[in-house]
């Protein structure tokens, strides 16, 4: 494909990182949206390093919406934090948490981002469970269009891709499965929970 349609790519994916954070953080600031900072900070440690994992393994300007993202999304850990959105932490929670840092070793020690890839989104589905366990309780605190727009985000940084491997696909790939997943529980537990 051609670089500047990847650039262009990678610039919609961009785009549509600011689209997609923007009101999720003021539907945050101004309450409606109460995020499980626990999620988030594993989701923002593991973006960040996979981000650099792409970056090594030639993923080129289709990584960056990555790298973007997880700067967002450990700001959006700050903010669930401050707000005292949902900080209830679990043994699991930090379990996860400890696995994540662990891949950075493990990176190191094997010369292969694909382990820490692997490692990383196995990691990051995980998160979804302190996510999931409260969108299934209250799935009106949740924002279902930031979720979306999150699949449709990372479609566009798959297309801008400069190399295509499991380690630059596995992750946005991952991702998207599972915000997904959440979307069609959440629609479905809305139809069935009354506030």
């Amino acid at each position: 494909m051609d670089q500047s349609l990847k650039l262009i790519f990678s610039g919609v994916a961009i785009a549509f990182t600011f689209v997609t954070f923007v009101p999720y953080i003021l539907s945050i600031l101004s309450g409606r949206t109460k995020p499980h900072v626990f999620s988030w900070i594993i989701w923002g440690a593991t973006t960040t390093i996979i981000f650099l994992a792409q970056l090594e393994a030639k993923g080129g300007i289709g990584a960056w919406p990555i790298g973007l993202s997880g700067m967002i999304t450990l700001f959006v850990a700050f903010l669930a934090f401050i707000k005292r959105s949902d900080i209830s932490i679990t043994r699991a929670d930090w379990l996860l948490f400890l696995i994540a840092m662990a891949s950075l070793p493990f990176w190191y020690f094997t010369s292969n981002p694909l382990w820490a890839v692997v490692i990383l989104t196995f990691v990051d589905m995980l998160g979804f469970g302190p996510t999931l366990r409260k969108a299934y309780a209250f799935p009106h605190e949740e924002n279902l269009s930031f979720f979306i727009l999150f699949i449709v985000r990372n479609t566009f940084a798959l297309m801008a891709l400069e190399y295509y491997s499991l380690t630059t696909v596995l992750f946005p790939v991952a991702v998207n499965i599972a915000c997904l997943f959440l979307v069609v529980m959440v629609s479905y537990r809305r139809k069935n929970v009354y506030i």
